[in-house]
């Protein structure tokens, strides 16, 4: 005989994922290694958007200079990344808690303000352009044509894995699933621009001369950037730091090579500035498409999921979950409302804040305390003059580069004045016993 059991009692249990909040991860916590973040990473590094800004630098430069831009952009861009990852995976804390002891915790809400809002803003960029993909796939195999359902059905599902989180994501769906089908349906397109056009014409195609060197230098660098201010919300997850720095380094540095690479390769092939119509257009451009765009996923949820963590920088005790619904929400409006446009000034836009940022998070851990305890992160400062100085001076020094002397590239110098007038500013105010250490 059957025992009757309540209808609700049938249903799988749906348990809320663990919260940290702004707090260090507890060590048994700490699950990832070498392994999970360069999937994490490589995966991160995949999309549509990286694509989009590998067809930037042509034909305003040729493809082995572009392809050279790619590389060093790279190599550089992802040092900042990894580096900003090591000290999450040390401390256990998220990028913004990072930034209270070099600006102390009020200081730290600015950044915090403009993470979220490009945060937003990539959110919004990531649903958008997968919306357009999607409605682009149905409209011509299905019949079915509308972009504001496929851009609801985004947002639902990546603010669904913000509110999973980390562990989740990348256990359950990037090892299992989605990195495999990216690498093989990657592999394909990237043999089939290969063998299918004339490369060696395309290798001696000269470019307008529009595009400096270092100005695509700055292009490629700002996309791992773009990651900086949130890789820590995941590498705090790392069981060692190590593992989890070059993990990090070596997958980004693999997807955005790679994906900044197509992008050109794919657009000088195809002669068009539409994508989206380039891929489709391809043989099996039908099945490539839907795998990338399944893939692209992860990116939202990556901003919705630092937004929220972000924000948890200026109000701790809220909830994370809530928050992470409140940012999807405001993606999915952006994405309906907004067109994709000047996505190569949005890109600038971020190198100008959150280089110089780096420039003083480095020179204060590195240099200056060479670790963090937890009262340098929870219990710092209200403001630190030095620290916010040294990054407007790196914001200036970005900006005035950009417009004066683009040819020049303006990551890396912005990069060494915030660096180098921190270092002058504390010393001078720590020699004179204005400020002194807070480390124990």
């Amino acid at each position: 005989m059957l025992l009757r059991k309540p209808w609700t009692e049938l249903l799988p249990r749906i348990q809320a994922p663990p919260e940290w909040g702004i707090e260090p991860v507890p060590a048994e916590a700490r699950r990832l290694g070498f392994l999970d973040y360069a999937v994490l990473w490589g995966d991160l590094g995949v999309g549509l958007l990286v694509m989009a800004a590998g067809a930037l630098l042509v034909p305003g430069m040729g493809l082995p200079q572009a392809l050279l831009a790619i590389v060093v952009g790279t190599l550089l861009g992802n040092l900042l990344l990894a580096a900003t990852g090591y000290i999450g995976s040390r401390t256990g804390a998220p990028t913004m808690v990072l930034l209270r002891p070099a600006l102390g915790r009020l200081g730290s809400y600015l950044p915090t303000a403009l993470n979220v809002l490009q945060l937003i803003g990539w959110g919004a960029f990531e649903i958008l352009i997968m919306a357009q993909a999607a409605n682009f796939i149905s409209a011509r195999f299905l019949g079915f044509s509308s972009y504001p359902f496929w851009a609801i059905a985004f947002a639902l599902w990546c603010t669904l894995m913000a509110v999973g989180g980390p562990l989740v994501v990348v256990r359950q769906w990037l090892e299992k699933f989605a990195v495999w089908l990216v690498l093989l349906t990657t592999l394909w397109l990237t043999v089939h621009l290969l063998t299918r056009g004339d490369l060696a014409a395309l290798w001696r195609q000269p470019g307008t001369g529009e595009m400096p060197f270092w100005l695509a230098v700055d292009l490629v660098a700002a996309m791992p950037i773009s990651w900086m201010p949130l890789v820590a919300d995941y590498n705090r997850f790392a069981r060692r730091a190590g593992p989890a720095f070059w993990g990090t380094y070596i997958g980004y540095f693999i997807a955005n090579v790679w994906f900044y690479g197509l992008g050109a390769l794919l657009l000088l092939s195809a002669r068009t500035s539409d994508l989206v119509q380039a891929i489709g257009a391809l043989a099996i451009g039908w099945i490539v498409l839907p795998i990338i765009l399944v893939d692209e996923t992860d990116n939202a949820f990556a901003d919705i999921y630092s937004a929220a963590v972000s924000l948890q920088n200026i109000w701790p005790r809220a909830r994370q979950a809530l928050f992470a619904v409140l940012i999807g929400a405001i993606c999915l409006i952006l994405a309906l409302t907004v067109p994709l446009a000047q996505y190569e000034n949005f890109l600038l836009l971020i190198g100008t804040f959150f280089v110089p940022l780096f420039g003083v998070l480095a020179a204060d851990y590195f240099v200056l305390r060479r670790s963090y305890t937890e009262a340098d992160l929870y219990q710092p400062l209200a403001f630190r003059w030095e620290g916010v100085i040294a990054w407007a001076l790196g914001v200036v020094t970005y900006q005035a580069l950009t417009r004066l002397a683009p040819s020049v590239g303006a990551t890396f110098p912005a990069f060494g004045v915030s660096f180098l007038a921190y270092l002058g500013i504390a010393g001078a105010l720590r020699g004179i016993g204005r400020v002194r250490p807070e480390r124990a």
